[in-house]
């Protein structure tokens, strides 16, 4: 009798959402939605939805990394990524934990504002996450309000959005993908974008992916689904660029299937 090849492992080392819509919540969906075996460190728990977040309580360090520990003692992690991670003690923590643990492909999400508007990252962890967890990891995924923090300038056009990302790929001595969902916002006056365009520099590369500007419901939580869909492509041993290119068709995927549920229409994650 043939063995089944063993499940590939990932980690999202994040926040909880209450409402389901992004953090860990739509992480696991999405893990699952690749046939990637899902586990945690849950770094803040949020009460929150669509809408609003209405209270954060920061889990301590110390339990931060116990809970990595844990998952690296009992799975061989094949990705990870991070999410909300809050604040400069946090970020430290993370950090130290992904280099005594070796965990190579980390893809992180620089969670900074949620959709709704509420800020998730404090100001002084900031620099933290520059100078301690951007060099840990493989791959950083910014939008467009992010990538101009990081990188300190505007971005108003695809070829600043280029610029943006090999500067900050070159920084940090990782890839960098700028997400383009936002692009269109940069001009109040400017007709909705019928595209959306996602820009990776990586091993000295522009790679440019194109994607419809699908209709759909909430995008809470677009760019969580984003990074966990990376995250369990590389678990699934894909090439970086590939697995970005289809994290985001799965993404717009989700979109287009979102269901009505209460008030809100929250992404349709493996529902296709």
């Amino acid at each position: 009798m043939q063995s089944c090849p063993p499940t590939p492992v990932a980690l999202t080392i994040a926040g909880s959402d209450s409402g389901g819509g992004a953090g860990i919540q739509t992480d696991l969906k999405t893990f699952t939605a690749h046939k990637v075996y899902g586990t945690t460190a849950i770094t803040c728990i949020t009460a929150q939805n669509p809408d609003a977040v209405t209270g954060v309580e920061p889990v301590s360090p110390d339990m931060v990394v116990r809970q990595v520990e844990a998952v690296c003692d009992g799975f061989p992690v094949a990705a990870a990524k991070t999410g909300m991670l809050y604040s400069a003690e946090i970020i430290r923590a993370v950090a130290d934990v992904v280099k005594r643990r070796q965990i190579r492909q980390l893809v992180v999400d620089p969670v900074m504002v949620a959709t709704s508007g509420a800020k998730l990252l404090q100001d002084d962890a900031i620099a933290t996450l520059q100078e301690a967890l951007l060099p840990r990891a493989m791959l950083v995924t910014p939008n467009i309000p992010e990538a101009e923090i990081l990188w300190g300038q505007p971005i108003r056009s695809t070829e600043e959005q280029q610029d943006a990302a090999e500067g900050i790929a070159m920084r940090y001595g990782i890839a960098c993908v700028i997400k383009g969902g936002h692009m269109a916002e940069a001009d109040a006056n400017a007709p909705q974008l019928p595209h959306i365009i996602n820009v990776l520099y990586a091993a000295g590369r522009i790679h440019s992916f194109q994607h419809d500007r699908v209709k759909g419901g909430d995008t809470h939580g677009t760019g969580c689904t984003f990074a966990a869909a990376i995250t369990a492509n590389l678990a699934n041993d894909l090439p970086l660029a590939t697995a970005i290119e289809q994290a985001g068709t799965f993404v717009a995927d989700a979109i287009a299937n979102s269901f009505d549920t209460g008030t809100h229409r929250p992404l349709g994650i493996g529902w296709a």
